[in-house]
């Protein structure tokens, strides 16, 4: 069975497939004043972050929810991950870091992330006033080491769970909306950015930034084959408007093998269309999207794509998928 979760900000829709390849999907989180924003997944525990009524957890495979964190995580919670070691991190805005030990039955705050010297020029365009953390992505290898990318400002690291924290370095990029890893090169990083795509082989010290055939450069979602990590495929658009707003949406998806930038056919892109949220598959070649046209498949690293037969609500038509996680 392969279990997809998909965050909007009208509900979290869970998509399932049998063993039959029969998918169904049902809502849920979509009561008033609900907005999800992100979500994580591991097994049968979910967890789905809220842009205004903070952080729920699923032990039944998003069947049912209950509010945990209550006390410490607060109410916006923008960003969540599940490192190796089963820990459970969970970013927010204004920008913090929280770890959980314990399936999300206790949080503490990871401090110290705004004392950095770049701090003081963290700012969230639509917001200025604040920023938060967009992405926490732990590495394959070493649970303690953590890329967390804040929206706006910079890529910084730590190495140690958190206790201290790194700032950003040069040539990383400022406007960190996700990034990836690999099992099979764990000194690797991939990232997309506001402000381009980038990418490290030793850990995030150095970053370089292949752009040969990308022709849209404000980059949302990242993901890499898991058969290959040297095939990259990326969702993109020529800016922010283009990216998020329906009315004025144009956005694409590229693909990288080696060096150059190819844009993909076989699922929605062009005008009409939201960036999509991009997520890796278990098999080589696997990965899925999710935008506002829907739920799609690939099999051959973005080769082909199939639409997942999985009902699609009028009112997803016209908003930006938030997350996407995938449980198999």
């Amino acid at each position: 069975m392969v279990t997809l979760f998909t965050a909007m900000r009208a509900a979290l829709l869970v998509a399932e497939r049998d063993d039959r390849g029969t998918w169904t999907a049902r809502q849920r989180l979509d009561g008033d004043g609900v907005e999800p924003e992100c979500v994580a997944a591991t097994g049968s525990t979910v967890f789905c972050g809220t842009f205004d009524d903070g952080l729920y957890r699923s032990t039944d495979g998003g069947e049912s929810f209950e509010r945990v964190g209550e006390e410490t995580v607060g109410e916006r919670v923008t960003s969540l991950s599940v490192g190796p070691d089963g820990t459970v991190w969970a970013g927010t805005e204004p920008s913090a870091v929280y770890r959980s030990g314990d399936d999300g039955e206790t949080w503490t705050e990871k401090e110290g992330l705004t004392d950095l010297p770049s701090a003081s020029e963290w700012s969230f365009p639509p917001r200025p006033h604040t920023h938060h953390v967009r992405w926490i992505e732990p590495t394959p290898d070493d649970p303690d080491h953590l890329y967390v990318g804040i929206e706006a400002g910079g890529l910084v690291q730590t190495r140690d769970g958190g206790e201290t924290w790194e700032d950003r370095v040069p040539g990383a990029r400022r406007d960190n909306h996700s990034l990836t890893t690999h099992p099979d090169v764990p000194e690797r990083a991939w990232a997309a950015a506001g402000d381009g795509y980038a990418e490290t082989d030793d850990g995030g010290a150095t970053w370089d930034h292949p752009q040969d055939g990308l022709g849209h450069r404000y980059c949302w979602s990242v993901a890499v084959d898991p058969g290959d990590p040297d095939t990259v495929l990326l969702s993109s658009a020529s800016g922010p408007r283009s990216a998020h707003n329906a009315d004025a949406a144009e956005s694409y998806v590229y693909r990288k093998r080696d060096e150059e930038w190819a844009r993909l056919d076989g699922l929605p892109t062009g005008e009409g269309v939201l960036r999509a949220v991009l997520a890796a598959g278990s098999d080589a070649g696997e990965a899925y999207a999710a935008n506002n046209r829907g739920l799609f498949r690939t099999g051959d690293a973005g080769t082909t794509w199939s639409r997942l037969s999985v009902d699609w609500p009028a009112a997803f038509e016209s908003r930006t998928v938030r997350g996407l996680a995938v449980v198999d």
